[in-house]
C-alpha cells in the first residue's frame, strides 16, 4: 500500500514513511492511493483491542506487531473497559471518546501515535531524532505531550493560542513534565499556530542543511495519517455496538454528528464509510466559527471572516486542514486540490463548484450553534436525561437536532462526545444554572457536588502542580523558537 500527497501523485510514501513524515514535502497531506475494504461483518465479535488492531492493520499494513502496539497504548490507561463507550441519551446515542488519560478524544490516537512512530523508525532503520511539532486548539496539546513524554528518540514542541484555550486545558499543558517536551503560547489564534507549524515544515523540506542535521520533523496533529487512522476505529466500534445491542441489523446505515474544527474527526468517519462501514449521513457541527457550515451549503470556502473566541475552543478554527483530504478523496484530482489550496493561501477563499457541492451534499449535512445554544443544550441534557455534556458535545447535539429533530430520526443518530465536561467546568456550572466558582479547580468540585459525576483523575491531579512552561511568542517567531532547540 502506498500513500501519496493530495497535491502531487508523484510524491509517495510507505505507511511507515507517511507516519514519520507527518506532512508531505510539498505541503500536501498523505492519503492512501487506494483504501482497503473492511466491512463490519468481518469484525463482529472482536474486543476493542483486536478491533483496533484489525482496522489499523488495514490502513497501515506495513507496520507489524499491531496487536502488541495497541495493547501497549491503551491497556490500563482508559477508565472505560471498552475504551469508547456508546451511551443511549434520549432518542439518540452519545459516543464517549474522552475516557483516556487527558479526558479528550485525542487520547485514542495520541496514546498510540508514539508507538507507531517508534515501530516505523525501527522498520526503516531510522536512528535520527524525531522532533514532533504540534499546534493545538486545546486538547491535542496535552494528549500529544502525555503520549510523547520521555519517549526515546523523540522530542515534542506544542504551540497553543495564548488566550484561546480554557483555563483547564492550559493548566494541563503548562504543568507537563518530561525532559523532551516544550510548550509555548502564541499571541494569536489556532490558525496562526497551525500555519506557523506548516511553514516550518515547508522551510525545513527546502533546506538541505536541515535535512542532513540528524533531526527530522513530524507532527501529532491530524495532518499526520498516523494520528488520523486510529480515529477510524471508533466509528466501526460504535456501529458494532449498535448491532450487538439489537438497535440495527448488520448492513443498515447509521448517521453520525461530529463537533468539527480541523475536520479530522469527521474525515475519519468518511474514511470508515469508504472502507465499507454503512455510514448514512455525516453531520458537520460547528460553533460560531462556521466556515465549514457555509462551505457545505454553498461550495465556497472563505476564511475571510471574524474569528470568534467561544466556549468550545477546540472548534475555534477557520482553516480546516483535513478538508483538503476530503477534496482529494472526492475528486482524485491533485491539480485541482493544489489549485484550491493556493487560492486559499493567496486570497483566503476557493470555490469547488456546483457539481462537487452536490456530491458532498449526498454524504454530508452541516449546521452550527453558538454559545447560548450550547449552554441551553447542556442544561436540557442534564435536566431531561441526567447527562453531563461538555460544550463541544453540546454544539454537536444542538446541530443534530437541527438536522433530525427530536422524534424524527430516520436512522440511529450517534453524537460524538469529544471531551469531558470537567475540562470546561465554569461553562458547565453556568449551563446548570449554578453560580460560577472563583477558580476552575473550585469549579471542578462545585460541579461534582452538584451532579455526582466523578471528576477525571487526571484533571483532579493538576491542582497544585508547578507551572513548567511559560514561553509566549509572536507567530512570526515560531521558526526561530524551534531552531533554538536544535
Amino acid at each position: 500500500m502506498l500513500y501519496q500527497s493530495t497535491r502531487c501523485a508523484g510524491l509517495t510514501a510507505s505507511p511507515a514513511e507517511a507516519v514519520l513524515q507527518g506532512l508531505a514535502p510539498d505541503g500536501g497531506l498523505f492519503v492512501p492511493s487506494s483504501l482497503p475494504r473492511l466491512t463490519p461483518a468481518e469484525l463482529e465479535g472482536l474486543d476493542p483491542y483486536a478491533l483496533s488492531a484489525r482496522v489499523l492493520g488495514a490502513l497501515l499494513p506495513e507496520l507489524d506487531g499491531m496487536d502488541e502496539l495497541v495493547r501497549q497504548a491503551y491497556e490500563g490507561r482508559f477508565s472505560a473497559p471498552d475504551l469508547t463507550p456508546l451511551r443511549p441519551v434520549g432518542d439518540r446515542w452519545v459516543l464517549e471518546l474522552w475516557h483516556g488519560p487527558t479526558s479528550a478524544f485525542k487520547d485514542v490516537a495520541l496514546c498510540l501515535l508514539p508507538r507507531l512512530m517508534l515501530r516505523a523508525k525501527k522498520q526503516l532503520g531510522d536512528d535520527t531524532l524525531t522532533h514532533v511539532l504540534t499546534a493545538t486548539s486545546g486538547d491535542t496539546g496535552k494528549a500529544a505531550l502525555s503520549g510523547f513524554q520521555d519517549v526515546p528518540g523523540t522530542k515534542i514542541t506544542v504551540f497553543y493560542p495564548e488566550d484561546g484555550v480554557s483555563a483547564m486545558q492550559k493548566a494541563q499543558m503548562v504543568t507537563q513534565a518530561g525532559e523532551n517536551v516544550r510548550v509555548c503560547g502564541v499571541r494569536g489564534n489556532f490558525d496562526d499556530a497551525q500555519s506557523g507549524v506548516k511553514a516550518i515544515f515547508s522551510a525545513w523540506a527546502a533546506d538541505p542543511a536541515q535535512r542532513q542535521s540528524g533531526v527530522k520533523l513530524s507532527s501529532a496533529n491530524s495532518i499526520n495519517i498516523g494520528r488520523l487512522a486510529p480515529q477510524v476505529v471508533y466509528y466501526y466500534k460504535a456501529y458494532l455496538d449498535l448491532c450487538r445491542m439489537g438497535r440495527i441489523r448488520m448492513g443498515e446505515p447509521v448517521d453520525f454528528t461530529v463537533p468539527t474544527g480541523n475536520f479530522g474527526d469527521i474525515l475519519a468517519g468518511f474514511l470508515a464509510g469508504q472502507m465499507g462501514l454503512p455510514v448514512g449521513r455525516l453531520v458537520c457541527a460547528s460553533n460560531e466559527n462556521n466556515v465549514l457550515t457555509d462551505f457545505f451549503q454553498t461550495g465556497v470556502y472563505d476564511r475571510r471572516r471574524p474569528f470568534h473566541k467561544t466556549l468550545s475552543p477546540s472548534m475555534d478554527i477557520l482553516i480546516s486542514s483535513n478538508l483538503e483530504r476530503l477534496l482529494w478523496l472526492m475528486t482524485r484530482d491533485e491539480a485541482k486540490v493544489a489549485q484550491w489550496m493556493r487560492e486559499l493561501a493567496e486570497t483566503g477563499r476557493y470555490d469547488v463548484g456546483e457539481a462537487l457541492r452536490r456530491a458532498l451534499d449526498a454524504r454530508f449535512a452541516a449546521g452550527w450553534a453558538d454559545d447560548e445554544a450550547a449552554l441551553s443544550t447542556m442544561g436540557r441534557l442534564w435536566r431531561a436525561h441526567g447527562y453531563l455534556a461538555d460544550t463541544h458535545t453540546a454544539v454537536a447535539w444542538a446541530v443534530s437536532e437541527q438536522i433530525a429533530p427530536q422524534g424524527k430520526t430516520e436512522r440511529p443518530m450517534v453524537v460524538l462526545s469529544t471531551a469531558s465536561a470537567y475540562k470546561f467546568p465554569q461553562a458547565a456550572l453556568k449551563a446548570l444554572g449554578l453560580r460560577p466558582a472563583e477558580t476552575d479547580f473550585d469549579a471542578l468540585w462545585a460541579l461534582h457536588d452538584a451532579t455526582g459525576v466523578p471528576v477525571p483523575s487526571g484533571l483532579a491531579a493538576l491542582q497544585g502542580l508547578p507551572v513548567r512552561h511559560r514561553d509566549v511568542i509572536a507567530p512570526g517567531e515560531m521558526a526561530d523558537y524551534v531552531a533554538r532547540q536544535g
